[in-house]
């Protein structure tokens, strides 16, 4: 078992439990006198940290495991969920099953850019960018 110190353990664990980032860093640290601007880079620098990050997986795998979730799983589900909805005339949804193979499998990254319009910050841009294809096939 990977050993954090409490606070990154309790960072960890409200994740694993559904919270977002910004909100398990709320959970596990002081953060009133902190910005919400402070909190989104706190708590993405240390979900960033390799430690964190392998500690969240090691959690993770088991369930995946008895489940059977797998990246390779979850890739032909999508494709199959995306020639059922091509068959069915319902090009959105097969765009969409997709679109999203193509994320879990690495070929689209997703890039946010946060700028502050005043006291709140919210994403303002949002850039998916894909491989190129040529004949159906990516190159």
């Amino acid at each position: 078992m990977i050993k954090l110190p409490p606070k990154q353990e309790a960072f960890v664990q409200e994740i694993i439990k559904g919270s977002t980032q910004s909100d398990a860093y709320r959970k596990s640290y002081n953060t009133k006198k902190s910005t919400d601007k402070s909190v989104w880079e706190l708590a993405s620098r240390l979900a960033d940290k390799i430690k964190v990050k392998s500690r969240l997986a090691e959690i993770r795998k088991p369930v995946n495991e008895k489940l059977g979730y797998t990246l390779e799983a979850h890739i032909k589900r999508l494709e199959t969920l995306s020639m059922k909805a091509a068959n069915a005339g319902q090009f959105t949804a097969a765009v969409q099953a997709e679109t999203n193979r193509g994320k879990a499998s690495g070929h689209y990254v997703e890039k946010v850019d946060v700028t502050s319009g005043g006291a709140a910050m919210a994403p303002t841009v949002i850039e998916i960018v894909a491989p190129s294809m040529i004949n159906g096939k990516v190159q």
